[in-house]
């Protein structure tokens, strides 16, 4: 008889969350789906109420949890700047209290962890590509720091535990994702710009767009996070996961621009405080030890988002 995985993930009603829990369900896991509605939605697993295998908890991980898993995706953040902005406190607690009670409860239950940071720990980088040894340039008391540092303190908990209390833990170090799913107000460039272009509004680019950044598809990156939950227990991380093709901010307008036919202009506005002018991972790491790497073409995986998001205006 199969055996099924109890199987966590904080943040499970969230953007990336819910993709998650659907392909572990598919894989044969049974899943609880924890989230406190912050920033997920119960629409996001609707779809998955009616499966005896899900379970969805409404729950803030700042509170301990006791369930009975064996594996944990600590997923559980506001990860767009207007969001984690609108309550930096409890943005850090989310990040820091979070992960100390995710790791006690990986501890008591012996469960695998999984930590989704984010390449925001590198800040605004002086190296390029970023790589996984690079520490990063990270402004510790500015807007976005609630964000950065918080992240930055839950993977030292993490490798704490690993080496005091022999914890099995893996960290993901995210860069950009988008998809369905993604919240069609979350401020973030591509689901912005979707919405400016979709409503016919002008798209705002800050600086001369000329900023870079790389963005993975959902399907790519969720595979990405199993591949490295499934590794061997000595590939704790960090590793970055996202995609190495990179595009100038303005390049992406063009783009969305193209695929929605709209007539919508550009407007430039200036750069926000902190705002990383470069973003691009080196997924040797991934290469090399997940046999990952994405597959999903810009310009293929913005139809399928712009398809998702057209639901969101008014008939």
């Amino acid at each position: 008889m199969h055996i099924r995985k109890r199987i966590l993930v904080t943040g499970g009603a969230g953007f990336l969350g819910s993709h998650l829990c659907r392909r572990l369900l598919e894989n044969g896991a049974d899943v609880i789906c924890l989230d406190n509605f912050f920033t997920g939605t119960r629409d996001n697993v609707i779809d998955l109420l009616p499966d005896p295998h899900f379970e969805l908890l409404r729950h803030d991980v700042t509170f301990p949890l006791y369930v009975e898993v064996d594996e944990i995706y600590n997923l559980a953040c506001p990860a767009s700047p207007i969001h984690y902005q609108h309550d930096p406190v409890q943005t850090t607690k989310t990040s820091v209290h979070g992960a100390i009670n995710m790791l006690g409860l990986a501890k008591r239950t012996g469960a695998k962890i999984l930590q989704a940071s984010t390449s925001e720990v590198y800040g605004d980088p002086q190296v390029h590509p970023q790589q996984e040894g690079y520490w990063g340039h990270v402004n510790p008391i500015g807007p976005r720091s609630c964000y950065d540092e918080g992240k930055r303190c839950a993977e030292t908990l993490f490798f704490d535990y690993h080496r005091q209390h022999q914890l099995r833990i893996k960290v993901a170090r995210i860069f950009n994702t988008y998809g369905p799913n993604m919240h069609p107000n979350d401020g973030r460039v591509v689901s912005n710009f979707i919405m400016q272009a979709l409503r016919g509004e002008a798209i705002t680019l800050y600086g001369d767009g000329s900023q870079t950044r790389s963005f993975c598809y959902m399907g790519d990156l969720v595979e990405g996070l199993i591949r490295l939950m499934n590794s061997e227990d000595e590939v704790t991380g960090p590793v970055n996961l996202g995609n190495p093709n990179e595009f100038t901010i303005r390049q992406l307008a063009e783009l969305v621009i193209e695929l929605t036919g709209s007539a919508s202009q550009l407007a430039f506005r200036p750069l926000p405080t902190d705002d990383p002018l470069q973003r691009q991972p080196d997924i040797s790491r991934a290469r090399e030890l997940l046999a990952w790497e994405p597959g999903i073409e810009l310009r293929q995986g913005l139809a399928s988002t712009i398809d998702y998001f057209r639901a969101f205006l008014p008939a």
